[in-house]
């Protein structure tokens, strides 16, 4: 039987001698949501525990769409830390191959889930858990595919936490490098020899993952920075504040300005809901436990206007919204010290979203090129190795059809230490990053 949200009946394939699956996870038995998983949950305090320690371990076959696989799963659940500084515990996901002679190579995959809803995190759906959302991180498995079949261990974190705080950039970093703390911690029982290196990769929402573990890794983790050799993304979210007004009034993209709203929110622990007009708070309201898959031309023509009350125009005369949005600009709080490949579609008008967007520009329909570009360009003046390619004929998510096989043959020659190409002297011009004034 397939699984359903709430799991369902699975039976595994063979697996390799010396192995056992993780109780709970034979033949026969059903997967629980996260909410009722007790692998999930950490009672003790987290306080003086180092990020990255390793909480708990479990291991079972892959499961891809509910599907036991020939690949084996290691889940670790592993202490890291919120967009507030606390602590936190999150779960990350190692996937192996079988008859692995070579444990050297690691991909740390950064997800494009984007949700609200804890359910939709890889980590359930690699134990069998289908919904809507989780159909993402299934698919991605075509993605990090070539790097399994040549015998790299691939990990995949839940990057945005247990509880789904879309749109955090900065923990979505700290839970990206914790994850890597985690699967060499001599507790993990993943089996990395102490001289692995470790690659990052991520498109769109696991480009931001992506973006801000290489930022904050030479201050946050600077362990996990001397394993690093290099950060492979594309289809970035460089500001906020520009994205939403890049993406308000559009039809297919617009629903995505409300989840970030409610994403910040819940990550920095504030209420947005006393700016809200009646129109904002149905769609508030509806949007709690979404995800993106659900809200991609959904609410067409949706503006700022429509969802907060007219006191607040912008995004910039709404302080609440501006103090924190300025927190998630990236290139604020560090420089990667790795070498950089990014890639950046231009051609939004494909997807639904206007070219010509006063102090915008060109972008893929979500994010903005100009905005990547001065990113790419101010870590090339800090001495940061950036290659940089920009797909003018297409939008974000058929960029990703250039974009993948060029940021993975990029990053097998990072494994193969040859010297990372640059091209900052080529990168064009972009839009003024700065953080918004505070009202």
């Amino acid at each position: 039987m397939v699984p359903t949200d709430q799991g369902g009946v699975m039976t595994e394939p063979p697996q390799p001698a010396g192995w056992h699956p993780e109780p709970g996870r034979e033949p026969g038995i059903t997967v629980p949501q996260p909410k009722d998983d007790p692998f999930y949950e950490y009672t003790g305090s987290l306080e003086k525990i180092l990020p990255g320690t390793v909480l708990k371990t479990r291991s079972f076959a892959y499961r891809a769409f509910g599907v036991p696989t020939w690949l084996r799963a290691t889940q670790l659940l592993y202490r890291s830390t919120s967009q507030t500084g606390r602590p936190t515990a999150n779960v990350t996901s190692a996937i192996q191959p079988p008859d692995q002679d070579d444990k050297t190579k690691v991909i740390s995959y950064q997800s494009a889930y984007d949700s609200l809803n804890r359910n939709d995190e890889p980590s359930y759906a690699i134990s069998g858990g289908l919904t809507l959302g989780g159909l993402v991180p299934n698919v991605e498995l075509a993605v990090f595919a070539p790097f399994l079949a040549d015998g790299y261990t691939v990990v995949v974190p839940d990057t945005e936490g247990q509880r789904a705080d879309f749109a955090a950039g900065p923990e979505y970093g700290m839970n990206t490098l914790d994850s890597i703390r985690a699967v060499f911690s001599p507790l993990s029982t993943v089996g990395l020899p102490d001289d692995a290196k470790v690659a990052l990769l991520g498109y769109s929402g696991g480009a931001i993952a992506t973006e801000w573990a290489a930022e904050l890794a030479p201050a946050y983790a600077p362990d996990v920075n001397a394993r690093m050799v290099g950060a492979a993304m594309g289809g970035v979210l460089v500001d906020p504040a520009h994205n939403l007004h890049y993406i308000e009034g559009t039809w297919f993209w617009a629903g995505v300005m409300p989840m970030a709203l409610i994403g910040i929110g819940r990550a920095f622990g504030v209420d947005f809901t006393p700016y809200l007009t009646p129109v904002g708070v149905t769609v508030f309201n509806e949007l709690q436990t979404t995800s993106i898959v659900d809200v991609l031309g959904r609410y067409r023509g949706l503006t700022w206007q429509k969802l907060i009350i007219p006191g607040y125009p912008t995004p910039e005369s709404l302080p609440l919204y501006v103090k924190h949005a300025n927190q998630l600009i990236m290139g604020t709080r560090g420089t990667p010290s790795i070498p950089l490949f990014i890639g950046q579609g231009a051609n939004g008008v494909l997807e639904g979203t206007p070219g010509n967007k006063a102090g915008i520009g060109a972008g893929d329909g979500v994010m903005i090129a100009g905005d990547v570009r001065t990113l790419a360009r101010e870590y090339c003046a800090k001495g940061t190795k950036v290659h940089y390619e920009q797909y003018d004929l297409l939008g974000h998510i058929a960029s990703l059809v250039p974009w993948l096989p060029n940021a993975i043959a990029w990053i097998r020659q990072r494994f193969e230490g040859l010297p990372a190409p640059q091209n900052c002297s080529s990168i064009a011009p972009g839009n003024p990053l700065e953080p918004i004034p505070f009202p």
